[in-house]
């Protein structure tokens, strides 16, 4: 029986500049399919992660918070899905707005506040938690979890 393997990594970021350019880079390392559940307090950097990861694939537009709209999707390189599931109750009303087709569509889902729906994210789904620094608020620790 092959064992996965869990890989953590963390990283701490001192600005949103830096948390941009952390996600750039990860960004640089990620392929179509890529599922990320970002997890984190309000205002710990999601969405400011979001913006650099987008910034690599050369999108363009606005990228922010789909707090009201659910799915904002973003066309660069390849399409990314940026979903936030804060105000989703139960995992039906993403099927009702079909996040199963988002999955085949060959772009990258970046998925804030994902707790709402872990059981449905794939198995491969890159986890990254965004803490804020107790001796620092302006500081974020991000942990990148990935499964090998």
């Amino acid at each position: 029986m092959i064992e996965n393997k869990i890989t953590t990594k963390k990283i701490i970021s001192d600005s949103p500049k830096n948390t941009e350019k952390i996600a750039y880079e990860l960004a640089s390392k990620t392929r179509p399919g890529n599922v990320f559940a970002l997890i984190g307090n309000l205002a710990s950097g999601k969405t400011t992660f979001t913006k650099g990861f987008c910034k690599y694939f050369n999108i363009i537009e606005n990228v922010t918070s789909p707090t009201y709209t659910i799915i904002n999707e973003y066309s660069g390189d390849i399409p990314i899905f940026h979903i936030d599931c804060y105000r989703i109750s139960k995992t039906k009303e993403l099927l009702d707005l079909g996040i199963e087709e988002y999955f085949d569509f060959g772009g990258i889902m970046l998925i804030e506040w994902p707790e709402k729906i872990l059981d449905f994210l794939p198995k491969n789904t890159i986890i990254i938690n965004f803490e804020y620094d107790k001796k620092n608020q302006n500081r974020r620790i991000i942990k990148i979890e990935t499964n090998n």
